[in-house]
């Protein structure tokens, strides 16, 4: 993703606009980023950015009890299957796959944004993420990232800040 042109499409891509009204919506006044390359890992973001890879808040859609569960973890570490069950109280929590991912956000892993679902999905919030003045989330594609607060994600997710690491 070179050229202006690209940058616009991608900016201007349905999911992105989603997120944009979501973020609008909840009084975020974050600004959607296009990056030259796709961001599949934190560290591909984090190295795009230019910042520590613990200030990437991936978004990980787990399959709790049937129903789709958002975990927004730190890219510094890994979500302990056992403390998400034990924060969702759900009998089973377990990783989604691409096509309960999609169904649930309307967005592909690899792009998944916090916010601009269909419907509201249950959120977590990784408490480590608050260690960050500044941290990104995707924004529904890829390419897209934006900046927010730890605040700001709990607050516009209307998600529960918990421990995801154990």
């Amino acid at each position: 993703m070179t050229s202006p042109d690209s940058t616009d499409k991608v900016l201007a891509h349905p999911n992105v606009e989603r997120v944009r009204a979501a973020l609008t919506a909840a009084g975020a006044a974050s600004e959607i980023v296009a990056l030259a390359d796709s961001a599949p890992t934190a560290a591909a973001a984090a190295e795009q950015l230019g910042c520590d890879v613990g200030a990437i808040a991936n978004s990980l859609i787990f399959d709790c009890d049937g129903a789709p569960l958002l975990v927004l973890t730190s890219g510094a570490h890994r979500a302990d299957v056992a403390a998400l069950t034990r924060a969702a109280g759900a009998t089973r929590v377990g990783r989604a796959d691409p096509t309960f991912v999609r169904t649930h956000t309307g967005q592909p892993i690899g792009g998944v944004a916090p916010v601009g679902h269909p419907a509201p999905v249950r959120t977590l919030v990784d408490v480590w993420l608050a260690k960050y003045d500044r941290v990104w989330a995707a924004a529904g594609h890829p390419h897209t990232v934006f900046p927010t607060t730890f605040d700001e994600l709990v607050r516009v997710t209307g998600g529960t800040a918990v421990d995801v690491t154990g």
